[in-house]
């Protein structure tokens, strides 16, 4: 793969950012987007598995796929990576990701810094519900010195107390949207729609992202006049729309569409029933929007939305209708005034530029600490 880079006279320094794939989700979007935003860096990513879902979005160095066949060919992947790394000359590698940080630690020689971002609260994640992935990680941690990030501060936290770790270096990242892209919500959905209170759920469906909440959510409130259009695919699909067709529940699945940023801010409210989240990109976006929110009450999406947000528990379901009957009939001005809070909570806190700012200052440090 070409340069996407112009040359330049003086040599950068080379780092490696070693992931699973680039398939289209949160950890990858953080990649391909921060080193855009870095030039002063030679960037190369590394991949596992060979799926690439940005094209030219990627403005990388080079681009090299290990190809491996399964996970089953994981001590391929570590001889594979430790040629590469010895080829390559990195000065530092930025893992995400369980597989590729495990393979990182092993192959890394110790002179050269890996530094490791975690996107979820690892607790609840079905990953570290495998014994051998917590132990795994735990013996990993402990051959090196490891630099960890997390895209929250209560990940970052629950990530050294979950493990029983004592930290080498640890800082919290917060994960970032780009507001200037945005089409910031004007509440025109109530007018439009006749009285209709419209929510917008977005997410893939799977059991984590807990729709079936929702579904249950919205048959007891089915005689009022909110719908609920969720938008996203998965293997829950058709389990979803039976529970929707038993129920009569006003939801609609809308499947998945390329033009969210665009379809969002027509809605009234954005809804989520996570069980458990990273820190949601999903959220974050419609935050950029100035979409008021309505989120279960989880660690994550408390650090995002703080007092901007409205949170239901999810071991009582009337903690959602209330919550939903209550904003539909507030008027207009006020969900307006909610959707300007969450805004101004993004531009003070999660916008691209203090992502890449704090991610700067990781790498120089870390650099500093191993001449």
């Amino acid at each position: 793969m070409q340069a996407n880079h112009p040359v330049r006279r003086f040599m950068r320094q080379k780092i490696f950012h070693f992931i699973f794939n680039l398939g289209r989700g949160g950890a990858e979007t953080i990649v391909v987007t921060a080193i855009k935003e870095m030039p002063e860096y030679e960037h190369i990513v590394v991949t596992l598995f060979p799926m690439n879902h940005f094209g030219e979005e990627l403005k990388c160095d080079k681009l090299i796929c290990l190809n491996l066949s399964s996970l089953f060919s994981l001590p391929l992947a570590i001889i594979k990576f430790r040629k590469l790394v010895k080829q390559e000359k990195p000065c530092l590698i930025h893992t995400h990701l369980f597989w590729p940080t495990t393979i990182a630690r092993i192959a890394t020689p110790k002179n050269i810094p890996v530094v490791t971002t975690i996107h979820a609260f690892i607790a609840s994640s079905v990953e570290y519900k495998k014994w051998f992935v917590k132990l795994i990680d735990k013996v990993t941690y402990r051959l090196r010195k490891n630099v960890i990030l997390a895209d929250a501060q209560g990940a970052l936290d629950e990530y050294f107390s979950f493990l029983k770790l004592r930290p080498y270096k640890a800082y919290c990242l917060y994960t970032f949207v780009d507001t200037n892209k945005f089409k910031i919500s004007n509440g025109i959905a109530k007018a439009a729609d006749n009285g209709v209170f419209k929510i917008i759920s977005v997410g893939a469906l799977r059991k984590q992202k807990n729709q079936a909440y929702l579904v249950e959510a919205f048959a007891k409130i089915k005689t009022q006049p909110v719908e609920l259009h969720i938008y996203g695919t998965g293997e829950l699909k058709e389990s979803l729309q039976q529970q929707i067709n038993e129920t009569g529940a006003k939801v609609v699945l809308k499947g998945e569409v390329n033009n969210l940023q665009e379809i969002i801010p027509h809605y009234d409210l954005y809804m989520m029933a996570s069980t458990y989240e990273g820190f949601s990109l999903a959220v974050l976006e419609a935050m950029g929007m100035g979409m008021p929110l309505l989120l279960s009450n989880i660690a994550s999406f408390k650090e995002q939305g703080e007092d901007t947000a409205l949170y239901f528990e999810l071991d009582d379901i009337n903690s959602a209708t209330e919550q939903i009957l209550m904003l539909s009939k507030k008027p207009k001005q006020e969900l307006q005034a909610m959707g300007q809070k969450t805004l101004a909570r993004v531009k003070a806190q999660f916008t691209l530029q203090h992502h890449v700012d704090t991610l700067r200052k990781v790498y120089s440090t870390t650099l500093a600490d191993y001449r």
